[in-house]
């Protein structure tokens, strides 16, 4: 069964992207919480699982070697749909998966359980999934901890959002310090090549300030008189 797609799927799609994480290498951050599923649900099987619009594409894995397959054939994408965690006992005996070909061949799933990776906008990104090949059930213990390891992939993939915005800014920032040598007639700035200009052209050059030019009160009662008395005037 071709898993739906959710109504905010368009959504859902740009909020994936807003991360920039889709065939990045491989992370001992997530590599860890995947570790961990697998250990703490007895599975052979554990994918932090990105689904993309026409993938699903694995950001980390344990105990497969694809790092991706098709979002037709993903359970992943039943658990973006649902937004909730999925356990399904036995694919086989699952008319949605009995003849997926994940199921009916490689990695020959029989046991599937997600937890949906929910960003703070609340779209469902993906899962954190364990897989077994042999069918069972979870506990309300083990479901526990999935759910929970889920939020620490969304937590890792929100520090590395921060972490590279902040890398972007940290790029882009231009100071101004020191002696500024300014006109106190002209308020022309004296350059690093002695040339004198602008204090609007100066800063514009050492940062990334945009100027929009006015005037002050003063300054327009000074010269402009005539349109002054009478912008003022019509205040009262």
């Amino acid at each position: 069964m071709k898993p739906p797609k959710p109504s905010n799927e368009d959504a859902r799609i740009k909020a994936l992207q807003h991360y920039r994480v889709l065939d990045t290498a491989p992370e001992q951050s997530y590599d860890a919480i995947t570790a961990l599923a697998s250990f703490i649900c007895e599975c052979p099987i554990a994918l932090v699982s990105l689904v993309d619009s026409e993938r699903q594409w694995f950001k980390s894995k344990v105990g497969i070697e694809a790092n991706e397959t098709s979002r037709d054939h993903s359970f992943c994408a039943h658990v973006v749909f649902q937004s909730s965690l999925m356990v399904v006992e036995d694919a086989l005996a699952d008319k949605r998966f009995s003849d997926n070909p994940l199921v009916t061949g490689s990695p020959n799933i029989r046991f599937y359980a997600g937890a949906p990776l929910i960003a703070p906008d609340g779209n469902a990104l993906g899962s954190l999934c364990v897989i077994d090949r042999t069918p069972h059930s979870l506990s309300p213990e083990k479901a526990s901890a999935l759910k929970h390891l889920a939020s620490l992939v969304v937590t890792q993939l929100e520090l590395r959002r921060v972490s590279q915005e902040l890398a972007a800014a940290a790029e882009n920032l231009k100071t101004l310090n020191g002696l500024l040598p300014i006109c106190c007639f002209c308020k022309s700035v004296r350059n690093d090549g002695d040339y004198w200009q602008s204090v609007e052209n100066y800063i514009t050059a050492h940062s990334d300030v945009i100027f929009s030019h006015g005037f002050c009160p003063n300054c327009a009662k000074k010269n402009f008189p005539d349109f002054y008395q009478e912008y003022d005037g019509s205040k009262t």
